[in-house]
């Protein structure tokens, strides 16, 4: 197995302490919101064999196994990260399969460059997504019911939001809900600015549910997104606690450390908390307009002590092994690759020593055994 390099990302969101506090590193001031773990272009690990790519692409059946090169062609179908948000990403949805490939011929065959602002499709692929808390974690994820929402709305006392709360009380669900994030999206800028100063003093003062709202439009004051935040569920994670994220499922990460894993894309479309481009009929095309609970994941042990979160995904499975003091070493071997990270105490994988935020590569079928006192994250795919 090889020991992996990771690239840290310094996006303006990241707490500049979370992820050196992990690594046992001294803060450099900067903020440290991901560090990647896999084989992206964009960042992918290093290794004593090269990058991960290269290593990869010299020999794809040997370290992916056959199957998973059968059934997702050559290169390693997930990232896994480590995200640390010290402040809201933006809020967004990704599309499915379809809509991807869709989307990206399209972009394609107008000759929009991949790097280009308003590109929405980077590539052809889904990224369906799971966040996994390390620490107590916030976030956004799919629609309140619209009468719950519309509550929120009308305790702010902010007469531009009337409308709002008429058309969530006055329509069946889904046209309640793709009317008002419209409406929110195109009303006019500097109206909407107002609206959204006066809608965060009160949720200031009101405190309680409307509490992260106000958060939110600490870091984006006058941004559109705030409204449609309201829209959406807030939710807290416990450590171990996760979210799975599907195609067309609104969210945002507010603050937390986590372990994120995602399918390999970068295909994002925004709806605000942004100064990035936002695409509104494409994003519109996207967003499944149903109300739907959260849904937080807790991990399902085995017998053999691997708890695993559950999801309908074959590019990546989920699970961690914590490893009491003196457990006997846990054979982790398997016909598929996998990314094994250390998150806390001291393990032993194969001859690497594991301290909280270090990984290893182990290539499919090849021996795996982990042993030591602490916790280990286990990501592969299922073939």
């Amino acid at each position: 197995m090889d020991r992996l390099d990771n690239t840290i990302r310094p996006y303006a969101w990241g707490s500049p302490t979370a992820i050196p506090e992990l690594l046992g590193l001294e803060p450099t001031g900067e903020p440290q919101a991901e560090m990647w773990m896999g084989a992206h272009p964009g960042a992918p690990s290093r290794t004593d064999r090269g990058t991960l790519v290269e290593v990869i692409d010299a020999d794809p059946a040997r370290e992916l196994g056959e199957a998973a090169v059968a059934k997702f062609g050559p290169r390693l179908p997930f990232l896994l990260k480590i995200l640390a948000a010290g402040a809201p990403l933006s809020l967004q949805v990704h599309p499915d399969l379809a809509q991807a490939k869709e989307g990206y011929e399209d972009e394609e065959r107008r000759g929009i460059p991949v790097d280009a602002g308003h590109r929405n499709y980077k590539d052809a692929n889904h990224k369906p997504e799971l966040i996994c808390a390390l620490t107590e974690f916030d976030g956004l994820c799919g629609f309140r019911e619209p009468a719950r929402a519309a509550e929120l709305l009308e305790a702010l006392g902010v007469d531009s939001l009337k409308p709002y709360v008429d058309l969530l009380h006055a329509h069946p669900e889904e046209a309640a809900l793709r009317e008002v994030l419209t409406a929110i999206l195109t009303a006019d800028r500097e109206e909407m600015a107002h609206t959204v100063t006066e809608a965060a003093a009160a949720c200031a003062r009101l405190g309680g549910d409307h509490a992260p709202y106000a958060a939110i439009a600490h870091h984006y004051p006058g941004d559109p997104g705030v409204i449609a935040a309201m829209l959406l569920n807030h939710v807290r994670l416990q450590p171990g606690e996760a979210l799975f994220l599907g195609a067309g499922i609104p969210h945002a990460y507010l603050n937390g450390l986590g372990v994120e894993i995602m399918a390999n894309s970068d295909n994002v479309l925004r709806c605000g908390l942004t100064p990035k481009h936002v695409d509104v009929p494409e994003l519109l095309r996207i967003v499944r307009f149903e109300a739907a609970d959260p849904g937080v994941l807790r991990p399902e042990a085995s017998p053999d002590g691997e708890e695993v979160y559950e999801t309908p995904i074959d590019e990546f499975r989920l699970s961690r092994y914590v490893l009491p003091e003196g457990a006997a070493p846990h054979d982790l071997t398997r016909s598929t690759p996998q990314i094994l990270l250390c998150t806390a105490g001291s393990v032993r994988a194969g001859e690497h020593e594991l301290r909280p935020g270090r990984s290893v590569f182990v290539p499919a079928g090849e021996k795996a055994e982990v042993s030591g006192t602490g916790t280990v994250f286990r990501a592969t795919v299922i073939v």
